[in-house]
């Protein structure tokens, strides 16, 4: 590390938040859900933005009736949550039924507490952005419907995979330059190896989260941490 980082920039699933949460409530609750979603929404300008972006990647889908239609893009979307897909149409039809969840309380948003222990205490000093596959609002539903409550006021914005893929370098300029930083000005935290790796090639300071050991096995381009009490330690201290 060359500097003390002005801007961080956390993914969510694995980093701020177990990955039990996403995989065992969110994905199945919106899985069971997406045939109900549609038919209940099928004609709302959201709905046909989503069913179009579906269509471009699967023109099987699209079916003379709007019962067919309905059952092909409800498969499609199961099959890419099955095989942990990160489409953007999928993730932007699982914020919306989401919402339907947060708001009825069927559950709320786990974060880690050292998490929201420190992101508060860096909330005070310096800018927070997310960057999550999760649709930007999905991301805000999950940090208004918190455990902890709304905390979605510690983060100045929201990136998801519309700024690109997660282990794309490129992705991480287009954030870079959407906050207005310089690469190596900003902290990027994640679970996953590979999103480490194309962060750090952006140029991008980088803390790999290994939330599962007991002790952080760091890589040759990065620091690793256990929880966010290290990662102050690393980069704050």
């Amino acid at each position: 590390m060359t500097q003390t980082p002005k801007i961080i920039l956390t993914d969510i699933e694995g980093t701020t938040s177990s990955i039990s949460f996403v995989k065992e409530v969110l994905f199945p609750y919106a899985r069971e859900a997406i045939q109900g979603y549609l038919e209940a929404h099928f004609n709302e300008a959201h709905v046909q933005t989503i069913l179009q972006q579906v269509f471009a990647e699967v023109p099987a889908a699209e079916k003379v009736s709007q019962e067919d239609t309905i059952l092909a893009v409800t498969q499609t979307l199961q099959g890419w949550i099955d095989a942990d897909e990160k489409k953007t149409p999928l993730k932007t039809l699982q914020g919306y039924i989401w919402q339907q969840g947060y708001q009825q309380g069927d559950y709320t948003a786990h974060v880690y507490p050292d998490a929201i222990e420190k992101l508060k205490e860096w909330h005070k000093k310096l800018p927070l952005y997310v960057y999550s596959s999760g649709s930007i609002k999905a991301q805000d539903l999950f940090f208004t419907y918190s455990d902890a409550g709304n905390i979605k006021g510690l983060f100045k914005g929201f990136f998801d995979t519309t700024s690109g893929g997660k282990k794309e370098t490129q992705s991480y300029w287009n954030i870079a330059e959407a906050i207005g930083a310089k690469p190596e000005d900003i902290l990027f935290l994640s679970d996953l190896e590979d999103e480490v790796t194309a962060a750090h090639a952006a140029g991008y300071q980088t803390c790999w989260l290994q939330r599962e050991k007991e002790k952080a096995e760091p890589l040759s381009i990065s620091p690793a941490a256990i929880n966010f009490n290290e990662v102050d330690q690393l980069f704050f201290s």
